[in-house]
């Protein structure tokens, strides 16, 4: 711990090192309007039995993705001890207060806790938050799993991911990780700004790390409940920590890369989003993905936004309602595979 941080304020009502099956709390005090002393009440569990690694699983980093919550929740309620070798750690909703809200950020202090790390104990609500995960939580770990989906504003296909690191090793470890968590697709993710993710501080511990995007439309579906729950048993699964054999997808995988920002099409006009192409559907350079229309006249051509490159649409703006700024599209290459030589460029 740096000599210049204080220890974090959250407590935990749990023993990481015990034994066995825990539920408790993070518990982060807070001095609010309707409770003068009172404090965020993080869930937890732990399911701890031997020797072994430890896996940190999350979700509701944002608190309009429920994907990863109601899996989480179900898999924190039926976790058996005897059915673990080693530690998994779950946290169903990272920012708590922002998934009581239904929001994707706090209403506490308005904080994006995927955009906060590495976190602060003298900060805000969510910083304190990522603070306690970045230097209390995930030193714990040995490998980790995020889960998201696209909240209220996005509709992706459901994919795990890696990123590409300086240690190749690392990197092959994570990506392996996401292919065996048994997506319809896996992905090498390009990042528009790592900088403050909650993925790049687990990353830059030297840790094994998962990302997923499984869905959104702020709701959760049969199929993407059940492509998260088959994917959080296989992460456990791949890493030794439950036994059994990975269950594959019934449908070949798809891999598919995000080499640069040009993946990402964002709108620069206000109006109504007409998209011309469905989620997974394939792509040319050059097509009309979507157009924006002006709602404040009538007789006004519509904007036209084009793919970039040739790939398949991997992500799309959920509300029709479209403002300057808002990604609209993503546009990722299939490719063959997702393994890059040991010689790097």
């Amino acid at each position: 711990m740096s000599a210049s941080l204080r220890p974090s304020p959250i407590s935990a009502t749990v023993d990481f090192d015990a034994p066995g099956v825990q539920h408790g709390f993070l518990k982060l005090p807070i001095s609010i309007d309707t409770s003068a002393w009172g404090a965020v009440m993080i869930p937890v569990t732990v399911v701890a039995n031997g020797e072994g690694p430890t896996a940190l699983l999350t979700g509701g980093n944002h608190g309009d993705e429920y994907e990863g919550i109601t899996s989480l929740l179900k898999l924190a309620s039926t976790l058996r001890a005897e059915d673990v070798r080693g530690r998994v750690i779950i946290v169903p909703m990272m920012n708590m207060p922002a998934a009581e809200a239904g929001k994707r950020t706090s209403p506490l202090d308005g904080g994006n806790l995927n955009r906060s790390f590495p976190g602060d104990p003298n900060g805000g609500v969510t910083s304190q938050i990522a603070d306690y995960f970045n230097r209390v939580l995930v030193p714990m770990c040995d490998v980790a799993l995020d889960l998201h989906s696209g909240g209220r504003t996005l509709d992706i296909v459901p994919f795990a991911a890696a990123h590409r690191l300086d240690d190749i090793g690392q990197e092959r470890a994570s990506l392996a990780g996401a292919v065996a968590f048994g997506a319809p697709y896996a992905m090498m993710m390009f990042e528009l700004d790592a900088t403050k993710l909650y993925d790049t501080a687990v990353e830059s511990q030297g840790k094994t790390f998962v990302t997923t995007e499984l869905g959104g439309g702020g709701t959760s579906t049969p199929a993407s409940l059940a492509v998260t729950e088959r994917g959080v048993r296989n992460f456990l699964v791949h890493y030794g920590l439950v036994e059994g054999e990975v269950e594959t997808p019934t449908e070949p995988m798809i891999y598919v890369d995000m080499p640069d920002a040009s993946c990402y099409v964002q709108s620069e006009h206000s109006g109504l989003l007409e998209l011309t192409v469905s989620l997974g559907e394939m792509v040319k350079q050059g097509d009309v993905l979507a157009r924006v229309h002006d709602m404040s006249r009538t007789g006004a051509v519509p904007v036209e936004y084009r793919a970039q490159r040739d790939g398949v649409l991997i992500a799309r703006r959920f509300p029709a309602k479209v403002g300057m700024g808002d990604t609209i599209a993503v546009v990722a290459e299939v490719v063959e595979s997702l393994e890059r030589d040991q010689d790097r460029s």
